[in-house]
Order: C-alpha cells, then sequence, then structure tokens
C-alpha cells in the first residue's frame, strides 16, 4: 500500500505573491498569523489594511485595480462560518468583460463594482463595492490573470442586465458588446451560447438586445449558406432557390426552408436553431419542418459546427439527397424570396 505525503501549503510569502498581496483571514491563521497581530498590523499607519470583511492587502499603498478585483473574489469564495472552507465564486458583469480586455467597456480602473457569482445557497451579503450575485447553475469558470470569471457568454449578459437595470443614463454599447464576444479569438464564446445566455437571462424582451443578437443571428447564418453554396457549386447541383416559401395549390402555408429544389422535392436547412430566440419561433420553425417532410419533401439539416468539422461529409449528404429527391412529393405553390428594390435592405 502506498501512502500520499501531503503537500504543505504555501508560505504567506508565495500566497501574497500569488494573490497579488490579498489574503483572507483563515489563510493568515492557516500560516500561524495570530488574530492580535493581524489588528495590529490594519491599524491605521500600519503595514497591512482592510479591504473587506476578512480580506486583508499585506501593503500600506491603496489597492490596485487587479487587487480589487482579487479581494472581491476572496470575499466571495470564502465562508466566514467554517473558517477554511471554500466555496466557489466567479467574477461576472462588466468586471469579467474588463478583464478579458473587451473595449466596448471601460478599462479596468474605471470599473466602480464587481459583480460575484455565488450558489444559490450561500449567506453573503453586499461589501464595498462588491456586489453578489447568486445563481441556480453550476458554476464554471475562465481564469483571467489568474482570477476566475464567467463564461464570456455568462459575463456579457449580467452586464447588460446591470446596465438596462440602472435605467437612464451614458448609452449602453449593446451592438459592440456582443459582436465583441463572439469576435474575439479569444473569448471562445458562440452565437449559440451567447443567444442562450440572453435568453435565459430575459434580456431578449429588451428591443436594443434582441436586436442586436438577431442581427447576430441572422450574420452567423449568412455565413454558412454562403459555405453551403460552395459545396452545391462544388458538386455541380442546379442554383436552389434561397428562402422561397412553400404553399399548398390551395394557399396553405407550409414552410420557409433556406434552399429548394423544386424539382427534385430537396429543401436544405441550416441551423434552424439559430432562427429561433423564443420558443415561439423555435415551434413555428420546427412546424414547417415537420410539414415539408409530411409531404415528401426530402429535407437536409446542416450544422455550422458538423459543416466546420467534416466539409466533405456534408457535401456529400447533399449530393445524394439531390440524387435521391423528394418522395410522393404533392404538387406545391413556391413563392420565391421577394427581391427588395433598389436602394432598399
Amino acid at each position: 500500500m502506498s501512502y500520499r505525503i501531503p503537500t504543505p501549503p504555501p508560505s504567506l510569502e508565495e500566497l501574497a505573491k500569488r494573490q497579488q498581496n490579498v489574503v483572507t483571514a483563515s489563510q493568515l491563521r492557516a500560516r500561524s498569523v495570530p488574530a492580535r497581530l493581524i489588528t495590529e498590523h490594519c491599524r491605521r499607519g500600519g503595514p497591512w489594511q482592510r479591504l473587506l470583511p476578512r480580506v486583508y492587502l499585506l501593503q500600506s499603498d491603496g489597492p490596485t485595480p487587479e487587487q480589487r478585483m482579487w479581494a472581491a473574489l476572496l470575499y466571495a469564495a470564502q465562508n466566514g462560518r467554517e473558517e477554511g472552507r471554500r466555496e466557489g465564486a466567479v467574477i461576472t458583469g462588466a468586471a469579467a468583460l474588463a478583464l478579458y480586455g473587451f473595449a466596448a467597456v471601460p478599462r479596468l480602473p474605471a470599473v466602480t463594482g464587481v459583480d460575484v457569482l455565488v450558489p444559490r445557497q450561500r449567506r453573503l451579503k453586499d461589501a464595498g463595492d462588491v456586489r453578489i450575485r447568486r445563481t441556480e447553475r453550476e458554476l464554471v469558470a475562465r481564469s483571467v490573470h489568474g482570477l476566475a470569471c464567467a463564461p464570456v457568454a455568462r459575463a456579457v449578459a449580467d452586464a447588460l442586465c446591470e446596465w438596462t437595470a440602472a435605467g437612464a443614463g451614458a448609452p449602453v454599447p449593446v451592438r459592440e458588446v456582443l459582436r465583441e464576444a463572439v469576435s474575439r479569438p479569444d473569448s471562445r464564446c458562440t452565437v449559440r451560447e451567447l443567444a442562450t445566455e440572453l435568453t435565459e437571462s430575459g434580456l431578449t424582451a429588451e428591443p436594443r438586445v434582441r436586436a442586436a443578437l438577431d442581427e447576430l443571428l441572422a450574420a452567423e447564418r449568412d455565413f454558412v449558406l454562403e459555405r453551403v453554396g460552395e459545396l452545391v457549386d462544388e458538386g455541380l447541383l442546379p442554383v436552389p432557390l434561397v428562402g422561397p416559401e412553400l404553399r399548398m395549390r390551395g394557399g396553405t402555408f407550409i414552410a420557409v426552408p433556406d434552399l429548394y429544389w423544386p424539382e427534385r422535392g430537396v429543401a436544405v436547412e441550416v441551423d434552424s436553431d439559430l432562427r429561433c430566440v423564443s420558443e415561439g419561433e423555435a415551434a413555428w420553425v420546427r412546424g414547417g419542418q415537420h410539414r415539408m417532410e409530411y409531404l415528401g419533401i426530402r429535407v437536409v439539416y446542416v450544422c455550422g459546427a458538423r459543416l466546420a468539422a467534416d466539409r466533405d461529409a456534408v457535401g456529400a449528404e447533399l449530393r445524394e439527397a439531390f440524387r435521391a429527391g423528394g418522395t410522393d412529393v404533392v404538387e406545391l405553390m413556391v413563392v420565391p424570396e421577394p427581391v427588395p428594390e433598389p436602394g432598399q435592405e
């Protein structure tokens, strides 16, 4: 039987270096620093100072913006009832976006409040410039400059909630923040993840947020449709109709597929979930897909992620669907997508 020798905790000097001179009372006690010495060091003119309840700065100079972030995170992560026990916490909202380096939000020194996400059951109050935000979901952390931050999509949603709740004031850079969230190479945030977070936060009821999100969704689908168009050309397939409206001969509406070959009864649906912000919209899209399949139209579902991962397989699927065609397709009315007049969007 092998025994694992416990690793000793880092020294106070090592810990202070790792946490930019910010430590908690429990961390100090774990390193045999008595409470009396902590109190003496934090008196006026002393070498230390108290930043938040049970959180100390081991220097006499004022805290830097990064040290303020460390203090907020350590305050929220500790459990005051059981010293030494630590629980999850992540920085979110505008403070997290500033740490990520978003150009559309104020730089870190200008961030006056720090929102920190903690599990719903935590008994913790706001303190100083730290605002406690509770969540029922499991916390997911991204390390940014050594600090635990919420993923970009969650941080964006929390920042927008904060800004919209503030009401009148400085203009909120909604479009800029959403575009930057999905375009930053280091953010690892997809349009789908962003749409999910904004929907769960109830922000899609805000007209500015909904309009900006719709733009992103449309741009993402247009990009994937362009890639599908390239596969159609490479496969020497006929040019399909784009966004036609399908109806029964009697006028009953069926669906609006992204692409359609009327001569073969084959439709293509590209990332259809990116059309849908609300459940009502999703039900409308799914209803159209089910009606097409019921009427014998062969529907090919193309996912942007799969297209990026296995382009050749998607191309082969399109060619095979066109070759096989639909089955017993009823005669339909096809209303092409209207062409905008010159000068119109």
